[in-house]
């Protein structure tokens, strides 16, 4: 797996999420960042146009190299400050509330500490900060869930340690969050894939 998840994964991911389905997802949560944003998983810098003018700095913090090759260039364009940062959501390496908002992206999903991750993310916020969410996951619907339950574990070979059941809102919350607003359903595509969760939520 190792030539895979090094030199072919990652242009995979790239291409998985240029889907244009997902550009209302992406504007309506990076209209809502501000100030000196920390996104976890930044990948190719698909994001990277469509934060907010509120925004002040952006720090994209990625675990493949080659990942952060290409953000590489979609931050030379960017009108903002972007600094790359490699390594892991589970032991992100800046201060104690040092970051006024957290962005996760169809992230949470292939983090392997998902739970640690987020307490991490809430140890970085300042009181007052954000945490914006897209994020798929769980299905309410039982039928779904069933093959979301069948299905992770060959997905999680070819799709980067991808869950299709993780119960997104309640990690959240479980790390100490308050998911203060959120939309749920399904986006276009296989149910078992596209149950979306995007919201915000507050230390």
């Amino acid at each position: 797996m190792g030539f895979y998840q090094n030199y072919i994964l990652p242009h995979v991911i790239n291409l998985a999420m240029r889907n244009r389905d997902l550009l209302p997802y992406r504007e309506r949560a990076l209209s809502a960042a501000e100030g000196r944003a920390l996104e976890i998983g930044i990948g190719s810098g698909l994001n990277l146009p469509f934060y907010s003018p509120r925004t002040s700095e952006i720090l994209g913090l990625e675990p493949s190299p080659r990942l952060i090759a290409m953000a590489e260039r979609a931050a030379s364009g960017s009108s903002m400050p972007v600094s790359l940062i490699e390594g892991s959501a589970e032991a992100i390496p800046l201060d104690t509330a040092s970051i006024d908002t957290v962005v996760t992206t169809w992230t949470l999903c292939s983090i392997p500490a998902a739970s640690k991750a987020l307490a991490e993310m809430r140890r970085v916020l300042r009181p007052g900060g954000q945490l914006l969410f897209v994020e798929h996951g769980l299905s309410p619907e039982s039928n779904v869930r069933k093959w979301q339950d069948r299905l992770t574990p060959v997905w999680k070979r070819i799709g980067g340690g991808c869950h299709l059941n993780r119960p997104i809102s309640k990690l959240i919350e479980d790390a100490g969050f308050s998911i203060w607003q959120m939309d749920v359903g399904y986006a276009k595509g296989p149910k078992p894939m596209t149950y979306m969760y995007a919201g915000r939520a507050k230390p």
